[in-house]
């Protein structure tokens, strides 16, 4: 269907990086606690809006020049490892009660969730590998093609994301009613980000 291969299982696989434990499914969760629907729903845009920069980026050529010069996407790696761990840097040490670590605007949400998304190597391994697997060479239909995938992720996407801001909004009044419980996830919040950092780095 529309020069995808099998569009059942692109929309099978996308739904399980979605799903995987990540700093993109943090910064949703962070934003929405933090900044409420609002902020939510601007973590939500980007997380959107950085999908869409990597599948566009991935049929511009980005994946042959990433493939070609692997340096290229060591530097990536690199770059978002240290984004990651200075995000989790300021989380552990912002007062819970001062502001968050990652959300102060609605614009501020966009950005930090847009940067961790286009900056995060399990989606720019999703686009480089699976991808292309999905692209049928004899039913291709040119730009149709990439539209229909990007409109499938999209709205895969979406409806993924909403899911995660909802629950977390409902879930954070209750959360804020306790300042300790309240600041304990935030440092634990900081502490993943770190994590996801460093596991950037040193995974094989």
């Amino acid at each position: 269907m529309f020069g995808i291969s099998d569009h059942g299982a692109f929309a099978a696989a996308f739904v399980m990086l979605l799903f995987l434990p990540g700093p993109g499914n943090l910064a949703l969760i962070s934003s929405a606690s933090k900044g409420g629907l609002a902020g939510g729903l601007a973590s939500v845009l980007g997380l959107l809006v950085g999908d869409q920069v990597l599948l566009w980026l991935t049929v511009a050529g980005l994946a042959a020049v990433l493939k070609a010069y692997p340096p290229v996407f060591l530097t990536l790696q690199w770059a978002g490892a240290a984004y990651l761990a200075w995000l989790g840097y300021k989380m552990l040490t912002t007062p819970s009660g001062e502001g968050p670590g990652i959300h102060i605007t609605s614009g501020h949400c966009f950005r930090e969730t847009l940067l961790i998304t286009v900056l995060n190597p399990k989606a720019i391994m999703f686009y480089l590998a699976f991808f292309p697997q999905f692209i049928d060479p004899v039913n291709h239909q040119g730009w149709m093609t990439f539209v229909a995938m990007a409109l499938t992720i999209a709205a895969l996407g979406f409806v993924y994301c909403m899911g995660v801001v909802l629950v977390t909004h409902f879930m954070a009044e209750r959360i804020r009613a306790n300042p300790k419980v309240s600041g304990g996830l935030q440092k634990l919040a900081g502490l993943c980000l770190i994590g996801f950092g460093l596991k950037m780095v040193v995974a094989k």
